[in-house]
């Protein structure tokens, strides 16, 4: 992939990213990058692959992240990734969770470069679609800038040309993965610093972006940037993204025609015994600031629960929107 393709991502999200997620918001931008959910080697090893990995065509670009911390296994599952039609695969190195800690991977691994290099080169050997990293600014009492800059120079020195950045510290025990979204002050500046010192590396930024002002603002100082929630909450933030950084002269969807874009493949799904709440979820904040907005939500979320509910609940509630 071109970095042109990349100015904008939007960040894996643990029980939000699925493919669902995924598809519905295709129908607002077909060039941002998307990334799963976080997906640990074991899962992919011994889990239901299938379950796990695929995905719909109009989802890509689309990138797998994996967490782990064996070279070896991150190299086969890299394999796996490339054979199931991925773009690219991004190791985690910034999830401060208690469970992902005890698996001895995520942020925890700030504190061991030299393993993230050897994990990095044995990807980078196994396939031919980039390999790229997520991580934090530091950990815990870890957090200046030289030990930053002494990650990334070890880690893209085994090949990685891609790293995305959150600016905040994490602290590894002390703060839920909530808090550390929060707590820790975001530090710009040391991101925009690893570009200068690194012209040669793609440096995405994260952290904190809730707009697309915001957006331009970043990218007179690095190569992209990866929004978070700000992407799930508000999903038509991304309404003029493809024309904006991505030249694409078709017109922006109304949310209404997103929302009948997006009927077939809820028709798809319930036709085949899936919930409709797996996909509703993900289209609640559609209508965010809108009259109607609070109907819609409370029509949805009362009636998509039940058996057999297909997308005429949709139609329903996008009347309760239209009135």
């Amino acid at each position: 992939m071109k970095n042109k393709e990349n100015l904008l991502s939007i960040a894996p999200m643990m029980d939000r990213t699925d493919r669902h997620f995924r598809y519905f918001i295709r129908q607002i931008t077909k060039h941002t990058l998307l990334y799963t959910e976080m997906i640990s080697t074991a899962a992919i090893q011994n889990g239901n692959k299938s379950k796990l990995l695929d995905f719909s065509p109009e989802e890509k670009p689309l990138s797998l992240q994996l967490g782990g911390n064996d070279p070896y296994i991150l190299g086969k599952c890299a394999v796996v990734a490339e054979d199931w039609g991925y773009d690219e695969v991004n190791l985690n190195v910034g999830c401060p969770s208690d469970r992902v800690q005890d698996g001895r991977f995520g942020a925890c691994l700030m504190a061991e470069p030299e393993l993230v290099a050897k994990s990095v080169e044995k990807m980078k050997n196994s396939v031919s679609i980039p390999i790229t990293v997520k991580h934090r600014i530091g950990i815990d009492n870890h957090d200046d800038y030289d030990s930053l800059k002494n990650f990334v120079r070890i880690v893209s020195e085994s090949g990685c040309e891609k790293f995305t950045v959150h600016a905040r510290k994490a602290w590894l025990k002390g703060l839920s993965p909530k808090e550390n979204r929060n707590i820790p002050p975001l530090r710009y500046q040391d991101v925009y610093r690893l570009k200068e010192d690194f012209p040669h590396l793609i440096i995405e930024i994260n952290g904190g972006i809730i707009s697309l002002e915001q957006v331009s603002n970043h990218l007179q100082f690095v190569n992209s940037v990866m929004l978070g929630r700000a992407a799930y909450d508000n999903p038509y933030l991304l309404a003029t993204v493809d024309r904006k950084f991505y030249q694409s002269k078709a017109l922006p969807l109304t949310r209404y025609q997103i929302i009948e874009n997006t009927l077939p493949y809820i028709e798809y799904w319930t036709s085949r015994g899936l919930k409709l709440h797996n996909i509703t979820r993900h289209l609640l904040a559609l209508f965010l600031g809108m009259s109607g907005t609070k109907e819609w939500k409370k029509y949805i979320g009362k009636n998509s629960h039940f058996i057999g509910q297909d997308s005429k609940t949709i139609l329903y509630a996008l009347d309760k929107v239209k009135n």
